[in-house]
């Protein structure tokens, strides 16, 4: 990876990707297209082009996040792609800018609505990237709106939003996770740890909350929310006892991944088990390429 290519796919961060189109597959899924009669007519080209447009949008903005960040990283990660001058600050400008245009206009060849989210979710990422990270609090809201906006994006497959509230659930979890990263080079952040397992026990009960109420799939469900448990809760438990950046690191990168197990338990609640598998899938693919890039 000591090419340009190689430096602006670490830019990108692949293993952090299939988060994105598990957003996704979700969001179709809460639209309640599989409980319809015509299942056969599922939407396949349009879906395909929201994960593509998800995809380059969640890429283009973790490649700005570094152009913002070049001055940081001198200092605290000098290793990184721009700092160690293997990309240059104008080619990954370049690169992250144009991995941003081509999401909006994917997500336009589907229906306007799903357009209209693209563009917001875009602004949305470079507010973030060059202001609010630097945010306690505005940071960490804007990063989670920007994953609701991402499976607001799945959800627009059909050109209409019935339950675009079900998009608080990313929020607050995304949130909790930013909490945890504020300590990730320095360590010593135990009270975010806490407040972040609270946030993700609201999360499940969101979930739980919501597929009762909507289609009462539990039995189903609950699996894919007992994994997801396991896998957030056990590295969070670990950093709080050993705050560590090392535990803490671990902590965040489980919680990223993690997004995965979230996404299949929301969507095998509206739909069927196999796509909550199918989805589940994304998981050991995102984890084999975090031993070859960095999640954070």
């Amino acid at each position: 990876m000591k090419t340009v290519i190689g430096g602006l796919l670490r830019l990108a961060r692949p293993a952090n990707l299939p988060t994105a189109v598990a957003d996704i597959l979700a969001g179709v899924a809460l639209t309640g297209i599989f409980f319809e009669a015509n299942t056969e007519l599922f939407p396949i080209p349009s879906v395909a082009y929201l994960v593509f447009a998800s995809v380059f949008l969640y890429a283009g903005g973790v490649v700005l996040n570094d152009v913002f960040d070049v001055g940081l990283d001198s200092v605290e990660r000098p290793e990184r792609p721009i700092p160690s001058g293997l990309v240059s600050l104008g080619a990954a400008t370049f690169f992250g800018v144009f991995l941003l245009l081509s999401g909006i206009v994917l997500a336009f060849f589907v229906n306007q609505l799903s357009g209209a989210i693209a563009v917001i979710l875009a602004f949305s990422i470079v507010f973030y990237d060059s202001i609010s990270k630097k945010h306690g609090f505005l940071g960490p809201l804007n990063m989670g709106l920007c994953r609701g906006l991402n499976l607001m994006l799945g959800m627009s497959v059909l050109g209409m939003l019935n339950q675009w509230w079900y998009a608080i659930v990313p929020l607050v979890y995304i949130f909790a996770i930013t909490l945890i990263s504020r300590g990730e080079v320095h360590g010593n952040n135990k009270k975010h740890i806490i407040w972040a397992g609270i946030l993700y026990a609201l999360v499940i009960l969101g979930v739980v909350g919501m597929v009762a109420f909507k289609t009462g799939q539990i039995g189903i469900t609950a699996p894919f929310l007992m994994l997801f448990a396991f896998l957030v809760y056990r590295p969070l438990i670990n950093a709080h006892r050993k705050n560590s950046p090392e535990n803490i690191k671990k902590a965040v990168m489980a919680g990223v991944l993690s997004l995965i197990a979230l996404d299949a338990a929301l969507a095998v609640g509206f739909s069927v088990w196999w796509y909550g598998l199918l989805i589940l899938l994304l998981l050991p693919l995102s984890i084999l390429l975090s031993k070859l890039f960095a999640v954070t």
